[in-house]
């Protein structure tokens, strides 16, 4: 029914069997028939595809998939090459630069697919979304599988990073209970919430800390190469 191409596959199967789950799928087919649905079907577990589960160093959790023509290609805050950088992603890249001395890339290069196979699990907590109505598929069932993943990460020894940014992610929290890995929480990228503090946050030179610390490769966050 779902086929990820890694580890996810076994470790998910039985959450795809549920019966949440396949009222999901009902759901799914009836919205991409008759709406015009993002991302495309065939990439809405592509956050879990370019990161197997053993790889995840580090999550950086949204809420649901940009919801405008072009963008959303199933992961968090990332946009397809060439589309033009949303204001949320363009803030995201101002703090890298002030953290790291990154500079951002292109304002039409907003593909995150290099943090994903660095080891960066970019996961919305619901992974569809009607165009131009934002958390349209809320409360369909996908948070139930996302909540899942990350008590999957929660689980694992190796240590992991969760960054968490806004109220929505924030309250993700309470399904990380082990003491191995790091939680960082912090407002939300928009332009609206940026200012009272993302910027300043310091969360990618504070995740390859961490890791360096536990014995773990560092995530290349540079996107120019």
């Amino acid at each position: 029914m779902v086929h990820i191409g890694n580890d996810w596959d076994d470790l998910l199967k039985d959450e795809f069997k549920k019966d949440y789950y396949l009222k999901l799928r009902q759901f799914l087919i009836r919205e991409y028939r008759s709406r015009t649905i993002y991302p495309d079907m065939y990439d809405i577990f592509n956050a879990l595809k370019y990161t197997p589960y053993e790889k995840v160093k580090a999550v950086i959790l949204g809420q649901d998939p940009y919801h405008e023509p072009g963008q959303a290609h199933g992961m968090a805050f990332s946009v397809r090459e060439g589309v033009e950088q949303p204001p949320s992603l363009v803030n995201i890249f101002q703090e890298l630069r002030d953290d790291l001395g990154i500079e951002p890339p292109p304002r039409n290069n907003g593909c995150l697919i290099p943090w994903a196979k660095s080891g960066v699990l970019l996961l919305n907590t619901v992974l569809t979304v009607r165009e131009h109505q934002a958390n349209s598929h809320r409360g369909r069932g996908w948070e139930i599988l996302t909540d899942r993943i990350i008590s999957l990460l929660d689980e694992r020894e190796k240590p992991v990073v969760f960054i968490l940014w806004g109220a929505n992610a924030g309250r993700k929290s309470e399904l990380i209970t082990s003491d191995r890995h790091l939680v960082l929480r912090g407002p939300h990228p928009s332009p609206l919430s940026a200012y009272r503090g993302f910027f300043g946050g310091r969360y990618f030179s504070k995740t390859n800390e961490f890791l360096v610390q536990n014995g773990e490769e560092p995530v290349d966050w540079d996107l120019s190469h």
